[in-house]
């Protein structure tokens, strides 16, 4: 007998490569088939494959990408301040400056969300008396308009700041760069998702005028509050800050309650100011991701480095920027649909594209990257604990490090993975995951839902091609 016709003749067990058609097949004849996850390296496409070999043999790129991984464990973001006004805190600031979440876009471009926290912020500012008057003011060319990124800052969802919000103040001891957030309004009807009635204006005014100076009095008093380590906590106790801050939330008011009550606040201020925070379990993004922020924008600049050091959208595309592409070079694509759960009385057709600055923390290797400690998780952005464990560990595959300060209990404490890797996503495929909430398309209406998401792969494919030329030159 022929050794193929031997072959054949015994009961087979089969691993398929390639198309899942030949695996269906074989199943349908009870054949034992295991289908291989795997793909050609950089999708097959010879000037990704081109740029790949570029950069991933390159002892320069990995020289770079270990100072730019040291950056970021190093990094100790600490919460130095509340500055009363964005203005005064953020450097090239302006009145008439309206920082967004995401790359660049024209007011023309914007997605329903951020053109009514636009619109409501104008308001607030005193620049426009109603909505009218606000999206003739925006159209004009008189506001500049530029994203939070470029200016040290981020903000979830449309993550409008304007001049007089107040804002966090975060310091990175290490490197001695500083970020910026507004402080998180809530939930329901908030311009970060676009309202701009007079309750959501009075709000901002509310904060501002109380709020922000008696948390600024309280911080005064602390010396600091390190957000490293209460992030760990927090990750411990079940948070993956980024959908999920309850532990965070409540860290963080343990810590400054005795502080404000040593400010001679007058009792019915600390009320209004504990209360506040209290009710909102998501107090705590605000401070996470200006966390993740000053920890990335050090590890920005390195020549040669392959590290991703932004993810952000704007309802309209996503972007990134990478290390080794020094200053503002976005590499763009379409904001995706985030696919999760849907509150009652919403369809998927009511969700605008992917929102927000908030996929910092994933960039910075918590969030989504972390949700294998958070099981909880997946009652708000759907799928299983088993589904939560394998975003975790599918990760590591495109990441470079591991963090020994954010350890997952449940993985035998083992470090999130850090350090996004172009060279790796290329190669293997994968994506980051991204949990998100969901904005509704028209501004005002707010939160419809919570999910998962992940960038459009175009956004890597441009960063690859431009970081290979740039180091080939």
């Amino acid at each position: 007998m022929a050794p193929i016709n031997d072959l054949f003749g015994k009961k087979l067990s089969v691993i398929n490569i390639g198309a899942p058609v030949f695996k269906d097949d074989l199943a349908a004849q009870n054949v034992s088939v295991v289908q291989l996850d795997w793909r050609p390296p950089a999708g097959g496409r010879p000037e990704l494959i081109a740029a790949l070999d570029v950069l991933r043999d390159r002892a320069a790129t990995d020289e770079a990408n270990a100072v730019a991984v040291a950056a970021i464990l190093d990094a100790r973001p600490v919460l130095t301040d509340v500055a009363l006004t964005a203005l005064e805190a953020i450097p090239g600031m302006t009145p008439t400056t309206i920082l967004h979440a995401g790359p660049p876009v024209a007011w023309e471009a914007m997605a329903g969300p951020m053109r009514g926290a636009v619109i409501g912020a104008l308001i607030y500012e005193g620049l426009a008396a109603d909505e009218q008057e606000a999206g003739r003011l925006a159209a004009s060319g008189r506001i500049t308009f530029a994203p939070c990124h470029e200016y040290g800052a981020v903000g979830p969802m449309a993550g409008i700041v304007s001049a007089s919000m107040p804002v966090w103040v975060v310091e990175n001891k290490t490197a001695g760069n500083r970020s910026f957030c507004t402080l998180n309004e809530g939930l329901g009807k908030v311009l970060r998702y676009g309202a701009f009635s007079a309750e959501v204006i009075d709000r901002l005014r509310w904060m501002r005028d109380e709020l922000a100076p008696a948390l600024k009095a309280a911080l005064a008093r602390t010396g600091g509050i390190d957000l490293r380590t209460m992030i760990a906590q927090a990750l411990h106790m079940g948070d993956e800050c980024h959908n999920r801050n309850k532990a965070g939330t409540s860290l963080f008011i343990r810590a400054i309650a005795p502080a404000l009550a040593q400010t001679g606040a007058a009792p019915e201020v600390m009320a209004r100011v504990l209360a506040f925070m209290h009710s909102n379990d998501h107090f705590f993004l605000n401070l996470s991701m200006p966390a993740a922020k000053a920890a990335l924008d050090a590890a920005h600049g390195i020549e040669g480095a392959s590290v991703v050091t932004t993810m952000c959208r704007n309802g309209v595309e996503f972007g990134i920027r990478v290390s080794g592409c020094p200053g503002n070079a976005w590499f763009t694509g379409p904001a995706q649909q985030v696919q999760g759960l849907l509150f009652p009385g919403f369809t998927a057709a009511d969700a605008n594209p992917d929102i927000g600055d908030s996929a910092i923390t994933e960039t910075y290797g918590i969030g989504g990257f972390a949700m294998g400690g958070a099981p909880a998780i997946v009652q708000f952005v759907g799928g299983t604990v088993g589904d939560a464990l394998e975003y975790t560990t599918k990760m590591y595959e495109i990441t470079l490090a591991e963090n020994p300060s954010y350890t997952i209990p449940n993985l035998n404490f083992r470090g999130t993975p850090t350090a996004i890797d172009l060279r790796r996503v290329a190669a293997t495929g994968l994506l980051p995951v991204i949990n998100t909430g969901m904005a509704h398309r028209e501004p005002g209406i707010g939160q419809v839902g919570a999910g998962i998401v992940r960038p459009p792969r175009e956004c890597f494919d441009k960063a690859l091609l431009a970081l290979a030329k740039r180091v080939d030159m």
